[in-house]
């Protein structure tokens, strides 16, 4: 059985993300980078963090989706790295696939959708 880890957390709208203090409503992309807890490798599943008056304010229509979108009150870097990491290691399977899939619920797996 195969379980996922969480590496790091990293932003590239906010870096380092140990220190962003946002003021007021706010969206940053953050990318997870995980891998097998028993093994090397490492890919990426990115969401948007934001709280819901940013999401409420950026949206086009009346109705909209929130997939890959991770929803806080206010900011709080060991929070977030805790949430995550709990999630990671929530996610097990047969194989890394497996695992990915379910992760791919948090955010958005670099491999989402890849035909080869």
């Amino acid at each position: 059985m195969i379980t996922a880890k969480l590496r790091f957390l990293h932003s590239p709208d906010a870096d380092p993300l140990e220190t962003f203090a946002p003021d007021g409503p706010f969206g940053i992309l953050v990318m997870a980078i995980v891998g097998p807890a028993d093994g090397p490798g490492q890919e990426s599943f990115d969401f948007m963090l934001c709280t819901p008056d940013w999401f409420s304010s950026t949206m086009e229509h009346d109705i909209t989706i929130g997939r890959h979108h991770v929803f806080v009150k206010r900011y709080d870097y060991a929070r977030l790295q805790a949430f995550v990491e709990t999630y990671c290691a929530e996610c097990s399977g047969a194989s890394w696939k497996n695992v990915a899939d379910k992760l791919g619920r948090l955010g958005k797996w670099e491999f989402e959708d890849y035909i080869p």
